[in-house]
């Protein structure tokens, strides 16, 4: 069986991306949590990820002898291992443009992961109000994202951005969670969005597991002095 190693699911927007890939998809998988603990390379986490990964980050996907590390490279390694669960949407051209903007959100969007730490357990509107009005350059990856997410929804009709759940909605499922912390202003239709990705069964499952770890690490939490 697949084994996925991931971070602390309140935080780790990285593993959030294939734990729900796998779930919703339906492809069986056991899960190993990799609490953090700090990032220097006496840290537990390290120690725990280095024999694995030399990257020394989550997620790490293992399958039987192999290892795959880095979540896109995760991502097109399940597409092509089950290719009956169309994990990409099916035609050519949509197919391409959904790899770009994985690969978008992937290299991009500093200003938004900067400022707006995931953090699904905290409700942190106040923080949202004034980094909107202080960081152009997260008003201007909003407007990216609202662009972008418009143009899909618009050209396939919903409910996901690509007609049916491809690894594009769980690619920018960590953005959802981001919007809602901080109560980041968007248009109605990308707020419904936002809720219909949420309300998916992978997403619901990833959401209710970070509500129960019950876990505070100060150097993730920069707007809170406790849980």
């Amino acid at each position: 069986m697949l084994k996925l190693y991931i971070g602390n699911k309140n935080y780790s927007s990285w593993s959030m991306r294939p734990w729900v890939l796998l779930k919703q998809s339906g492809i069986p998988f056991e899960e190993v949590m990799v609490r953090f603990d700090a990032f220097s390379p006496d840290s537990q986490f390290k120690q725990r990820l280095g024999p694995l990964s030399p990257a020394g980050r989550v997620p790490v996907l293992v399958d039987g002898d192999l290892v795959v590390w880095d979540t896109l490279a995760i991502a097109e390694y399940l597409a092509e291992q089950y290719p009956q669960q169309r994990l990409w949407p099916a035609a050519t051209a949509a197919r391409a443009r959904a790899r770009s903007i994985c690969a978008e959100m992937h290299s991009g969007f500093q200003a938004l992961r900067g400022a707006c730490m995931m953090n699904i357990e905290a409700s942190l509107p106040d923080i949202g109000a004034l980094a909107w009005r202080d960081k152009p350059a997260l008003r201007a990856d909003v407007a990216r994202i609202v662009e972008m997410w418009s143009e899909l929804l618009a050209e396939h009709g919903g409910p996901m951005l690509f007609g049916a759940f491809s690894v594009a909605d769980a690619y920018f499922a960590p953005v959802c969670m981001r919007l809602k912390t901080y109560a980041l202003p968007v248009p109605g239709a990308i707020s419904a969005y936002v809720e219909r990705v949420g309300a998916l069964p992978g997403v619901r499952g990833w959401t209710d597991g970070a509500l129960a770890e019950n876990d505070f690490i100060d150097f993730e939490e920069p707007y809170r002095l406790h849980r």
